[in-house]
């Protein structure tokens, strides 16, 4: 009977423990439940006597541990009888504490939630013997409310002692307390560490104008003119177009894009930059009714220029409209010199040697995330605003980063590297590989003891140390710096043993090339 005791005691302190040390993400549960207990019909009875069925009661705890699985620890209570003559066999009272598991068949909103259960228990009868059970059974969970249920279970229990198999069935009620509001707090705190900084409903990593709004389907950018090409690749931001003329319509339908041709409204042909084939001057009256075929003109004025509308530079664009009257241009660039053709001008155009957009100051953005080339260090590469363009560092890679700063040691007041610190500087030495568009940025730094002179110097040969590692570790010094600031930049107070501990470190900082 002690090996019993002795065993149930250490199998009830496991199992509490795991219910009280679980994580509070889930509910934990309250149950209490009236039993009908079956003492006769395992053991040579009739199941169908229910008289010869004796009432108990439970109370039981719970605790989730997923959305599937309860960890119940339930203590029952009653008297039986426990053979087929009961008038033979006095009445004995039972008591007994179990550690069970359950499996819910769970199904979102179920009114009702079916589960099957087992586990061990240990049963005393007349306060002097134990005896080990292994309960097997089926049960129902009832909603009444979020946290609230009517609880129906059935079991058989197989015991180890002879004659003493049973049935127990009860019905109760079930209250969780917690786990309900916390989940809605976690996804309420997931929520909030999402950062769209043009509040469009894309998250900044995948949003490709972070800062613009712009629809979803646009992956974040905007399309001023609604015709699903976003204003970045759109080279008529403000006008409906077409795809295949990048964003720009085609009014005469000659299968030349508006912003190409120069005879928008008639059609044309693609030798004549869309005007007719005889119209020489191309201001969109046939030469056979122009009075002037070669300057271009009105038709009010019967193909002539007008008075105010002369062209000194003769580039088709009157000097009125002209922005460059005195420099032969272009028309798609207001008459001012277009050398890449991309319909900016060149004093005005931040890449006038490459076609680009107008969104991006005539730049291209080759790479498609939304920083022009002329800004962007990594341009053939997609990378994030923060770090110019460049792809962004991991989260893990900045924490060796961190890490390093403590874990990089010297001997005392020498600038040598301690063999502990190797491991660490190895794995920046790998993180340099990872990322060829940075470069590091290596700075010691000391507490305030000693002289200032001498702390400057030995700052600088403990940056340098680290400095020289990572080149024999195959960095290339055109890739690194380093620096010592002595005990000028504290990041904690001297005047204590921790402060002036932290204060002697290394920092390595990546910095996009």
């Amino acid at each position: 009977m002690k090996k019993n005791i002795l065993f149930t005691a250490l199998f009830v302190t496991i199992f509490s423990g795991s219910i009280f040390g679980q994580s509070p993400t889930y509910p934990f549960g309250l149950s209490i439940k009236n039993l009908f207990m079956d003492y006769q019909s395992q053991n040579g009875g009739d199941i169908s006597n229910f008289g010869a069925y004796h009432h108990g009661f439970e109370i039981s705890a719970q605790k989730s541990i997923n959305q599937n699985l309860n960890i119940v620890v339930p203590f029952k209570y009653g008297v039986v009888k426990a053979n087929q003559d009961e008038s033979s066999f006095k009445n004995k009272l039972i008591y007994g504490l179990d550690a069970q598991i359950q499996y819910q068949f769970v199904k979102e909103n179920a009114i009702v939630t079916p589960y099957v259960m087992t586990g061990v228990g240990a049963v005393n009868e007349d306060g002097d013997k134990f005896n080990i059970q292994v309960p097997f059974g089926v049960g129902l969970q009832f909603k009444m409310a979020d946290n609230a249920y009517i609880n129906w279970q059935s079991e058989f229990r197989y015991s180890l002692e002879e004659d003493r198999n049973n049935l127990h069935h009860g019905i109760g009620f079930t209250f969780l307390i917690g786990g309900k509001k916390e989940i809605e707090k976690m996804v309420e705190m997931e929520e909030e560490a999402m950062i769209d900084s043009d509040n469009d409903g894309l998250e900044d990593d995948i949003d490709l104008c972070p800062q613009i709004f712009g629809p979803k389907e646009l992956k974040g950018c905007p399309d001023r003119d609604d015709d699903g090409i976003p204003d970045y690749r759109d080279n008529c931001p403000s006008i409906a177009g077409l795809a295949v003329f990048k964003g720009c319509p085609d009014t005469d339908q000659d299968g030349i894009s508006d912003n190409d041709d120069e005879c928008p409204n008639l059609p044309g042909v693609k030798a004549n930059n869309g005007c007719p084939e005889d119209d020489k001057d191309m201001d969109g009256i046939p030469d056979n009714q122009d009075e002037c075929p070669e300057l271009k003109g009105s038709a009010s004025n019967n193909g002539c220029p007008e008075a105010n509308k002369m062209d000194s530079d003769g580039d088709g664009v009157s000097d009125a409209e002209d922005s460059c009257p005195n420099t032969k241009g272009s028309p798609t660039a207001s008459g001012c010199p277009d050398a890449d053709g991309d319909g900016i001008a060149d004093y005005n155009d931040k890449c006038p040697d490459l076609p680009g957009l107008k969104l991006m100051n005539g730049c291209p953005d080759s790479d498609g995330d939304g920083i022009d080339d002329s800004r962007d260090k990594c341009p053939n590469t997609k990378g994030t605003v923060d770090a110019n363009g460049c792809p962004g560092i991991s989260q893990s890679d900045l924490t060796v980063l961190e890490t390093a700063m403590r874990s990089v040691q010297f001997d005392t007041g020498k600038a040598t590297l301690k063999v502990s610190s190797y491991p660490v500087l190895n794995q920046i030495a790998n993180i340099m590989v990872r990322y060829p568009n940075y470069n590091l940025i290596i700075e010691g730094h000391t507490d305030n003891v000693g002289s200032a002179a001498k702390n400057q110097v030995l700052s600088e040969n403990r940056a340098k140390a680290c400095f020289d590692y990572l080149i024999r570790k195959g960095t290339s010094s055109d890739r690194m710096s380093y620096n010592g600031y002595g005990a000028t930049q504290p990041i904690a107070n001297n005047n204590s043993l921790t402060g002036r501990e932290l204060n002697r470190r290394v920092e390595f900082n990546l910095r996009p090339r």
